[in-house]
């Protein structure tokens, strides 16, 4: 009988004494040499310390069972029977298998649990004026307040875009501009700001259709936009169905 290197008391069980054994001389686990197993196993247990019972009697019960097999193997066995019989290693090949995965899972679950560990988060550290900021006034919600929303606008700004394509010179149009006009979006907020200070209100359909051209237009209506945006104007519409008026909300 060949001696087993192995630490004392550092197994989890009898199962997974037995495993390691399996794993130490490289047999395949369906066709355990159960008399090889058998012995380096009751090696292992003289070995063990016997203060501890309760784990002792666990590997006792083992090797009581290991004992039965080897017996039953060393048995002649009657020609009738070979076919029928179940081979007496069976019943422990699936408790090992079944004892196996669970040792997997739990080393996967550990392994996880080792990661998890090292992750560390980072605690909000946002400045308390960023958190607690909140619009002064929301464009939506003063146009709803109204009873105008943004529909009733883009109606107005589409009319007067198709106005501007009928007004379209079928000869002219074809000529080249030598020089591409230049509309700055700051430059208009600021000339219809002025154009509506001082004044009880400007219609918005009038302020589109003032514009020379198609781009002026377009500027001009995100300009008021933007202006409502940042509560620079207000508009109303005194009656239902009626013109959309552009108040200044600047104070002079």
């Amino acid at each position: 009988m060949s001696a087993i290197d192995v630490k004392l008391n550092v197994f989890e069980g009898p199962l997974d004494l037995l495993l390691h054994l399996i794993e130490k001389n490289k047999v395949n686990i369906y066709d355990i040499p159960i008399v090889t197993i058998t012995e380096q196993y009751l090696e292992y247990i003289n070995n063990m310390e016997e203060e501890d019972l309760d784990v002792m009697s666990e590997f006792l019960v083992m090797a009581a069972h290991l004992i039965r097999i080897k017996s039953k193997m060393l048995l002649p066995k009657e020609e009738k029977e070979e076919e029928e019989e179940e081979d007496p290693r069976d019943e422990l090949v699936r408790r090992l298998l079944e004892y196996k995965m669970y040792k997997y899972a739990a080393s996967e679950l550990k392994d996880m649990e080792l990661d998890g560990a090292r992750t560390f988060y980072k605690s909000p550290t946002i400045p308390s004026e960023v958190k607690n900021y909140h619009e002064e006034i929301d464009p939506y919600d003063m146009i709803s307040e109204m009873d105008i929303n943004l529909e009733k606008l883009n109606e107005i700004f589409k009319s007067v875009m198709r106005k501007q394509v009928d007004k379209v010179d079928p000869i002219r149009s074809k000529f080249k501009n030598i020089e591409k006009e230049e509309i700055s979006l700051e430059a208009k907020m600021i000339e219809i700001r002025e154009q509506v200070r001082g004044l009880e209100g400007i219609n918005f359909r009038t302020l589109l259709e003032m514009q020379a051209s198609r781009m002026n237009i377009i500027v001009t209506f995100l300009a008021i936009l933007e202006l409502m945006k940042v509560s620079a104007i207000a508009i109303r519409q005194e009656e239902l169905f009626g013109d959309i008026v552009i108040d200044s909300l600047d104070t002079i």
